[in-house]
């Protein structure tokens, strides 16, 4: 068993890469519903607050518990295995927002049939989208909350045999080694897109490009579907906003706890972050692939979690994530200046 050791890539360019996407995806929405609003007859004021709907949409889009368990457990990953972690929320909103836009792209060049299929809770799409999207999510996140939990526990193996060195270690077996297959999805932050594809192919997105496709008829008294595509911008934009925004902060943090000194205190900090990390994304999963299968067999309604609302967890994962990562930096930080006034004493 080899120890890999860990160099963190962090580069200039990375760093500048999010804010510039952030703020022109805010600026293009912007223009699209300016020439909207100045291309409408009398529409403007319902065009604005549905572009506002549209805009808080997306913003509590972000706080879905999935997408902050999926952002959160990469993020943490990326970091423990040396590998660069920027832009993992911005990456993960893009190729969720794609499907919404790409909707929307769609009604406004006149495919109006998409609107009866997303209202149609008997139609194809809902269907297949009610399946697919829990499915895949919930997958994603335990596979992914399994990875941290293998990466923890060789990182304690390797901390008891070296000390007060932590090394991240390879780690092998037939678990391993299905969970490795799975790594080229979550290796490089612009691969998340291809995950929050994955998850936007989901019920609560078909969902949400229902509201705007329906919201955008009322206000345009059905006269056109354009606005469909700023009111789509703006919901990605509020997205892109929030998920990004945590993907920045989990990546200061874990990367600011990489770099503490190494210790029972660190150990004991990486035990309960990760350990609530991996356990937000298996109970995330169980309760969602609990409610598929209730959705689709009447008798799995009996079962534990089938008609539980996750709406509010993610703010109340969110609060936790936070006030744990701050208790923890202080602890480490006080830890660390003790260190510093020992040695200089000593000298």
């Amino acid at each position: 068993m080899t120890p890999t050791t860990t160099t963190p890539t962090t580069t200039k360019a990375h760093r500048s890469v999010t804010l510039p996407v952030v703020v022109g995806m805010h600026l293009l929405a912007l223009a699209a519903l300016v020439a909207v609003v100045l291309a409408g007859d009398g529409a403007g004021a319902l065009t604005w607050a549905t572009a506002l709907t549209a805009y808080g949409l997306g913003l509590r889009h972000a706080f879905d518990p999935d997408h902050i368990a999926a952002i959160d457990n990469t993020t943490r990953r990326l970091v423990r295995t040396g590998r660069n972690p920027h832009g993992v929320g911005l990456w993960f909103s893009l190729g969720h927002s794609s499907v919404v836009v790409a909707a929307s792209v769609l009604l406004a060049v006149g495919v109006v049939a998409l609107v009866g299929m997303m209202d149609d809770d008997g139609s194809l799409l809902r269907r297949v989208t009610g399946v697919w999207g829990p499915l895949v999510a919930s997958t994603f996140l335990i596979v992914l909350g399994a990875i941290n939990v293998v990466l923890l526990r060789r990182a304690l193996r390797a901390h008891r045999v070296v000390g007060d060195r932590t090394t991240a270690v390879t780690v092998g077996g037939p678990v391993s080694w299905v969970l490795r297959r799975f790594e080229w999805a979550t290796d490089r932050p612009r691969r998340m897109y291809g995950v929050g594809l994955l998850f936007g192919l989901g019920f609560d997105t078909a969902t949400s490009i229902g509201l705007l496709a329906t919201t955008t008829a009322v206000t345009l008294d059905q006269q056109s579907w354009v606005a469909a595509v700023p009111l789509a911008l703006l919901f990605a934009s509020g997205m892109s906003l929030l998920d990004s925004a945590q993907g920045s902060v989990a990546r200061r943090i874990y990367s600011g706890t990489a770099a503490a000194p190494a210790g029972r205190t660190r150990v004991r900090y990486d035990v309960l972050v990760t350990g609530m990390s991996a356990l937000a994304a298996f109970g995330i999963a169980t309760v969602t692939l609990v409610q598929t299968l209730a959705e689709n067999w009447g008798p799995a309604a009996a079962l534990p979690g089938a008609s539980a609302n996750l709406d509010p967890y993610g703010f109340v994962l969110t609060a936790l994530l936070v006030a744990v990562w701050c208790v923890g930096m202080l602890v480490l930080r006080r830890q660390s200046r003790g260190e510093t006034s020992q040695d200089v004493a000593a000298a």
